[in-house]
């Protein structure tokens, strides 16, 4: 039931911030913040910060702020990502690049950052240095992980260490910063707060490769993006270095030569890709590897010492995010 109410009150803030952009000019700058915002999403690091806060404290408002700076500023990266990548849908709705064009999403983006930072500064005093902190680290990692994402893209191979490393900046470092900041802002006892980062890590892995696996074997209408959009760009994704590692020496030579294909039509490379990572097992090694870093956060869980008995949204969250199909 916390979950559901905090999800509703997340909603209702985040309405209230989008609703407060609707009024203001230019409408160009403002207009695609709010057509973002109200596309929805999981929500997932908003709810994140508040369950945190919530195993020590139940006035949740004190970090409302933060939360919905937090999802701001996910979806600041995600105008972005969706730039670099040339995708054209999100959510199951054209991308802000599409329905405007490249540079007013670059400008939507760099004013939803400002607004991001607007939102988690209003925390209390003695939190604001430490919170600043933690949420500055994270936005870092981020974009350090975007870089890696993109030089990647340049390498002739990457290593699967290699790969988990840039996940766990791209994607499992806001999730463990939105841990962070709401233990921080009630006063979390550091081990706990550790742990929280921990989970955030590894549930925040999990949850990329998730991503993967579903790119290239979900259900377009459930997961709301085209199918094969990473192997249309060429990225190095988990199943792409499985297979590699995996393939024998002749399927090795045939996923080289499809992939460096610019001739072949779209739908026909994705089809022999995935052939191809079936035949090695590279989805049977990607889902494997979910089930590990899921196995891994929980770990993490049995770790939190304080309030056990409101530990079982993390847990709960750990077995739906390893079976998402969106």
């Amino acid at each position: 039931m916390l979950t559901e109410e905090l999800s509703i009150l997340i909603k209702k803030d985040i309405e209230l911030f989008s609703n407060g952009l609707s009024g203001k000019t230019p409408t160009g700058l403002y207009k695609p913040i709010s057509y973002v915002l109200e596309i929805g999403g999981k929500r997932l690091r908003p709810l994140l910060c508040l369950m945190a806060y919530s195993l020590y404290k139940d006035d949740v408002k004190t970090a409302m702020n933060a939360a919905v700076g937090i999802e701001v500023f996910h979806n600041f990266t995600l105008l972005h990502d969706d730039i670099m990548d040339n995708a054209e849908v999100r959510r199951g709705k054209p991308v802000v690049h599409k329905v405007w064009n490249a540079n007013t999403a670059i400008l939507s983006g760099d004013e939803m950052l400002i607004e991001a930072y607007k939102l988690v500064s209003q925390v209390p005093e003695k939190h604001l240095a430490q919170v600043l902190q933690i949420f500055s680290e994270t936005a870092t990692g981020v974009c350090e992980g975007q870089q890696f994402d993109m030089d990647f893209e340049k390498m002739a191979s990457v290593t699967k260490d290699e790969y988990i490393n840039m996940i766990r900046l791209k994607t499992a470092v806001l999730l463990s910063g939105a841990l962070c900041i709401g233990a921080t802002l009630a006063d979390a006892p550091q081990e706990d707060v550790k742990s929280l980062y921990e989970f955030g890590t590894n549930v925040g892995i999990a949850f990329q490769l998730r991503d993967d696996y579903l790119d290239a074997f979900g259900n377009e209408a459930v997961f709301g993006k085209k199918i094969g959009g990473d192997i249309l760009c060429g990225k190095h994704t988990y199943l792409r270095i499985s297979a590699f590692e995996r393939a024998a020496a002749a399927d090795r030579k045939e996923l080289e030569m499809v992939f460096a294909d610019k001739d072949m039509a779209d739908d026909e490379k994705i089809s022999k890709i995935l052939s191809l990572y079936q035949k090695a097992g590279a989805d049977v090694d990607c889902l494997n590897a979910i089930d590990r870093y899921c196995a891994k956060a929980l770990e993490n869980v049995n770790n939190i010492r304080h309030n056990v008995s409101d530990k079982g949204f993390f847990a709960d969250m750990v077995e739906r995010l390893g079976k998402r199909n969106k």
